[in-house]
């Protein structure tokens, strides 16, 4: 697996475009609902390249980028749950988001999902512009859903509220709580009691959809 194309079609395999509302929803939960793959391992020796930096010839196509996002962003969360490693590419899927967004690669990708994902790698990453970086999430994302056909867009509205929750618990802890115990880190009595509710943002499931009629 040497090619981006392999990436960028596990996530993105051909006849979305084609989805109605139940399949397109079907693929948030496996996108974002925590659903496990067990492909992912399949992936580990592109994402120590990507690491080491050996797969820069990735950006020479807005897809191919995206598909570096990926590595980076979703890989280490599907492979290394519940571990330090899952947020470990954190700034590099961050990095690179970022210059999809300052070169034109965002702008390139023709659909909602590929777009939806550079906006998420964008607000992972723990940081002191967290703030400000989930602001822009929130404005894509708007623009995403609003943008999107009328038969998918209350998902693409759930990753607005997405967003704007995330917003929230950076406002408040200026870090994501949920990490803590996979990071080594001590909770606030606050965080504390937040982790005790067990609302954590990235578990709400997204909405179920009808067809238009």
């Amino acid at each position: 697996m040497l090619d981006w194309r392999e990436v960028h079609a596990h996530w993105f395999p051909p006849g979305i475009a084609q989805d109605d509302a139940a399949a397109h929803r079907a693929r948030f939960l496996r996108w974002f609902g925590g659903v496990a793959d067990p492909t992912l391992p399949s992936f580990a020796p592109l994402l120590a390249a990507a690491r080491e930096g050996g797969l820069g010839h990735w950006r020479a196509v807005p897809e191919g980028r995206l598909a570096l996002i990926l590595l980076l962003d979703q890989v280490p969360r599907g492979l290394f749950a519940g571990t330090a490693e899952a947020f470990a590419c954190d700034g590099l899927a961050l990095r690179e988001a970022e210059a999809a967004l300052a070169g034109g690669d965002y702008a390139a990708l023709r659909s909602p999902w590929e777009k939806t994902f550079v906006v998420v790698a964008t607000s992972h990453a723990e940081g002191p512009d967290h703030l400000s970086r989930l602001d822009r999430a929130i404005r894509l994302a708007e623009e995403i859903a609003r943008d999107s056909p009328l038969v998918w867009r209350p998902l693409y509205e759930h990753s607005v509220r997405q967003a704007t929750s995330h917003r929230a618990v950076i406002a408040r802890f200026g870090r994501f709580p949920h990490r803590n115990a996979a990071l080594g880190r001590a909770s606030t009595p606050e965080e504390a009691a937040y982790a005790a509710t067990g609302d954590f943002v990235h578990l709400r499931p997204p909405p179920q959809v009808t067809e238009v009629g």
